[in-house]
């Protein structure tokens, strides 16, 4: 029976463990750890569809009317809504199911983040698998039977759950598989939770047309096709997880002196149950929930900004935004669209190229720049509007959505930074809990400032001028935050037998205690397997970015 030694020296046989189990997954000397990325993008392509589940909304208000809502009673409020059978969802009602995407989101990864620690990557891939694509086929019955409370326990509750386990799925596994490249390791997985948008909507929006009747939209079939496509995709990225042993470093590579430079890279570890009291976890947690609140809330409001800053201009017409007619608006509502499209590119590019460059800059000063040029361009968007320049304005957007992007995939290789390695991907799963804050502050603050500037009487291309400068504000205190953090004191790192028994605990093995740092080659494994893994990746990704950039040819048309 063979068997490797665990981090405490006791045998682990491969016979006694099961199929998901992390023992099972401990890559064998020889493995190319570039298989790793496309495992990662299999599954975050397709749980970043959460970002494009409005392409539902609108045929979902007309489930039953098919060509014009039947509308409710007056008297029937939300909770009516979640079991009426007789008249169509309002599109605000189902907008809850996008909020409850990103509020599971941040609670599943934190509360469960230490368990996925221990159980590995590949069953928390499939258990996110089950949940996600589960969620949607519970939708669609829902749907089915026009019962809107099967919706939010399928897709967004359960759903929810399957997202949080899934993003995080692959964060402590990358940084261990490339301690030289942190940041682009991660920037490459969750590129791909903001590209699951661009391929899932349009992918959406033609299997409706496929499916729509005469007397049904389609959007049921187009749940129970989707499901089916995700579930395939998230099991082979799930089944081609591979764990690094114990001590493992690429060949060639020396880790660096601890905490030099910017980087502030440490050797030790902090268990993910003493975050909660380290300052440095609530500075960054802080630093996030800024970044991201100004970005979510840019993104909300980009479109209608677009409209309502430059009017007719858009389309070559000398008219303001309150002056146009139905087909003007149709008009500029299509150039919008485009605007948007763009601006999805930048957030997708900004992950893999913000992220990859942190691992030159050093963590903390690329959260400078994004701190630093962000506010001087959101302080810049104001005047750009009043002089007209659309170049300008659309510039600074491309960059600052550039830089939400780049907030997301730089955090966790920046928590690896502080926190150590270990149990980095739980520590994530607790930090997320910030998503969730600014999924909430981030479009309140657009939301309400905009209707109050629409209140005192002004020009509708005025009424984002004041909340640019709020946008501002923010950005300044989560550049003070990241000002203040400095490396994390001795005393919350593991001892070394903590650690030992967290390794333990977390089934790590080490290929070899005596002789030192484990080293693989990358020459052992066929070449045709990894082009495979990133082909299958690779072409849904590129038809994604094709489609999206035929609605960007409208922005500029």
């Amino acid at each position: 029976m063979s068997s490797v030694l665990a981090a405490g020296g006791k045998p682990i046989h491969h016979e006694e463990a099961g199929f998901l189990s992390k023992e099972r997954i401990v890559a064998a000397p020889g493995f190319n750890r570039w298989l790793v990325p496309p495992a990662a993008l299999a599954i975050h392509l397709c749980i970043g569809m959460a970002y494009g589940f409005s392409v539902f909304w609108l045929p979902l208000s007309k489930a039953l009317g098919i060509k014009d809502p039947v509308k409710c009673a007056a008297d029937v409020g939300f909770f009516q809504e979640l079991f009426v059978t007789g008249c169509d969802w309002k599109i605000s009602t189902l907008g809850w199911m996008y909020t409850m995407f990103f509020v599971l989101l941040g609670s599943s990864a934190a509360i469960w983040g230490g368990w996925l620690e221990r159980a590995g990557p590949r069953k928390a891939g499939v258990v996110s698998a089950l949940c996600w694509c589960g969620g949607m086929l519970i939708s669609a019955l829902g749907i089915h039977l026009h019962q809107f409370w099967m919706m939010l326990i399928g897709s967004g509750v359960i759903g929810g759950i399957g997202l949080g386990l899934g993003y995080i799925s692959p964060v402590s596994t990358l940084i261990k598989w490339f301690p030289d490249r942190r940041g682009m390791a991660t920037g490459m997985a969750i590129m791909g939770f903001g590209g699951g948008a661009m391929i899932g909507s349009p992918l959406a929006a033609e299997l409706m047309k496929i499916f729509a009747t005469p007397t049904d939209v389609g959007v049921m079939q187009t749940f129970i096709v989707m499901a089916l496509v995700y579930f395939v995709f998230m099991m082979g990225g799930a089944l081609g997880y591979r764990v690094p042993a114990s001590g493992w470093k690429p060949e060639g590579w020396t880790p660096p002196a601890a905490q030099t430079g910017n980087a502030m890279i440490t050797h030790g570890h902090v268990h993910v149950k003493k975050v909660w009291g380290i300052p440095q976890f609530w500075l960054v947690w802080m630093v996030l929930t800024m970044n991201v609140s100004a970005g979510i809330g840019v993104i909300g409001m980009a479109s209608p900004m677009l409209q309502e800053v430059f009017g007719g201009s858009l389309i070559g017409v000398a008219k303001k935004f309150g002056e146009l007619d139905k087909a003007q608006l149709t008009a500029i509502a299509g150039v919008a669209a485009g605007f948007t499209a763009l601006l999805s590119l930048f957030n997708i590019g900004g992950r893999f190229v913000w992220a990859s460059l942190s691992d030159k800059l050093g963590r903390k000063l690329t959260y400078v720049v994004f701190f630093v040029l962000g506010g001087a361009l959101y302080f810049s968007i104001p005047g750009s509007a009043a002089a007209g320049s659309k170049l300008l304005f659309v510039a600074a957007f491309c960059i600052i959505l550039s830089m939400y992007g780049g907030g997301f995939s730089t955090v966790p290789a920046y928590l690896a930074d502080l926190f150590g390695t270990q149990m980095v991907g739980a520590i994530h799963g607790r930090l997320l809990t910030a998503w969730a804050t600014a999924g909430i502050l981030g479009p309140v603050v657009v939301n309400y400032m905009r209707d109050y500037q629409l209140g005192l009487g002004l020009p509708r291309e005025q009424v984002y001028n004041q909340t640019m400068y709020i946008l501002v504000g923010m950005l300044m205190i989560g550049l003070v935050c990241n000002l203040l953090i400095r490396p994390v004191a001795d005393k919350h790192f593991m001892s070394e037998a903590e650690l030992a028994e967290e390794k333990r605990l977390a089934h790590d093995k080490a290929i070899a205690t005596a002789a030192g740092p484990v080293t693989m080659s990358f020459h052992k494994t066929p070449v045709f397997l990894v082009a495979a893994a990133w082909i299958a990746v690779g072409i849904p990704l590129a038809w994604g970015v094709y489609r999206t950039l035929i609605s960007v040819g409208k922005f500029f048309n």
